[in-house]
């Protein structure tokens, strides 16, 4: 293979990377030798753009109805980079699959097993890892007991079990008292086990900070920790500095991850990008470009975390970018990389000469991209209702969100 040599912008990158990778390992070996674990990017949203997925319920029956769909997906994030193919498992416990009128022809375990399956399958393509991940859950937000929802994690950890595979992430939690429930359940298999918060420097919805956060699931059993979705790159690095502060000032230790939002978010209030007014399907405009995520890469590596990856709206040439940000510390480059020449640098092969004269990376690193929207705003006010978990309007419940609920909920966001 054939790759044009990474340009000279900064002391980051070398002049020339191998397409390669390093001989396959576990997460903990990697991260322990001081080596860089890529994740991969949000599932969810993908396939929800590529239509197979339903936004709302945002459970992943895809990867049991089309599983061609989830398998090139894995495929597209690992030629863009990623080590660890994490299984399209999010919000597929029986209590989300069952909620709010959500009907799914398969159940919580046939969705799971397939899951993995395709995860394994491309993950032996290359040099990556599987991780199996269970996520917050309804029975949690509606206050059921500590065993009832550590049985419902149960239920998904008894297929990753099955299906071997090389370790478990808690994602996606916004109650580090729920994340702890899932530490000790996951820890119990003996394998590997990172946890996620989708906080940011504000805290668990709860208000408790990020840094005691980060020492109650060290303490629980998990050996990385860190934060997923909800806020944007450089926000999400933040939390994650606080988290290592905390664990450092506790005495303990840990690895630390950071898979955030492809969005920018500054005007996110403590929830996230959940209370924008453009979530789910007005989100494009903030979508962060390439250049970005390698400022977010350099940051996060620079913070001390070495596993990074991403979350919603991050789609494989935002892995690539981080991959190749990163390429002089890993040591090769991915193999997309054979079709983006660095920095821009395809461009020299432009018809147009203004076009060509934009290929050097101080171009891209200071470009300030417009919108193209005259009557946008820069920044939304969030909807802040101010509810979580114990609060009536999150009580869950099986059957269809009625018209009347409806009504009430459409009458109350007048108001705000």
């Amino acid at each position: 293979m054939s790759l044009q040599p990474l340009k000279a912008c900064t002391v980051r990158g070398p002049q020339s990377c191998r397409i390669m990778a390093p001989t396959k390992k576990g997460v903990l070996e990697r991260l322990d030798a001081g080596e860089i674990v890529v994740g991969d990017g949000g599932f969810v949203f993908a396939l929800e753009k590529r239509g197979y997925v339903k936004a709302g319920p945002w459970t992943p029956e895809a990867a049991a109805e089309h599983p061609e769909a989830v398998r090139q997906l894995h495929r597209e994030f690992l030629r863009a980079g990623s080590n660890v193919m994490q299984t399209f498992t999010f919000y597929a416990s029986d209590d989300k699959l069952e909620n709010r009128g959500n009907k799914v022809t398969f159940t919580g375990a046939q969705i799971n097993e397939a899951a993995c399956d395709l995860a394994r399958e491309v993950a032996n393509e290359g040099d990556a890892l599987v991780a199996g991940g269970v996520s917050q859950t309804p029975s949690y937000l509606s206050c059921k007991s500590e065993k009832e929802v550590k049985a419902t994690f149960k239920k998904q950890l008894d297929v990753f079990i099955k299906k071997n595979v090389d370790f478990l992430i808690a994602e996606y939690f916004e109650h580090v008292e729920e994340a702890v429930w899932a530490v000790e359940v996951l820890k119990e298999t003996g394998k590997p086990v990172a946890a996620s918060l989708c906080i940011g420097p504000e805290g668990d919805m709860h208000g408790v900070s990020p840094g005691e956060c980060a020492v109650r699931l060290v303490k629980a059993g998990a050996q990385i920790v860190g934060v997923n979705c909800h806020f944007d790159p450089m926000t999400c690095v933040k939390t994650v500095k606080m988290m290592k502060e905390g664990v450092e000032k506790a005495g303990l230790k840990a690895h630390y991850m950071s898979q955030p939002l492809a969005y920018h978010t500054p005007d996110c209030n403590c929830q996230g990008f959940i209370d924008l007014p453009e979530f789910p399907f007005g989100l494009e405009p903030r979508i962060l470009t390439r250049w970005d995520m390698h400022k977010y890469a350099r940051e996060a590596y620079n913070a001390g975390i070495r596993y990074i990856g991403g979350c919603c709206g991050f789609e494989p040439y935002h892995i690539r970018a981080v991959s190749e940000e990163l390429a002089h510390e890993r040591g090769f480059l991915p193999a997309a990389s054979e079709k983006h020449g660095s920095w821009g640098a395809g461009l020299e092969m432009h018809t147009k000469p203004w076009v060509r004269a934009r290929a050097r990376c101080e171009y891209w690193e200071n470009l300030k991209p417009a919108s193209g929207r005259p009557q946008c705003p820069s920044m939304s006010v969030p909807d802040g209702w101010g509810v979580t978990k114990g609060h009536n309007d999150l009580l869950q419940q099986k059957e269809a969100t009625s018209q009347d609920q409806l009504k009430k909920l459409f009458d109350r966001s007048k108001s705000h």
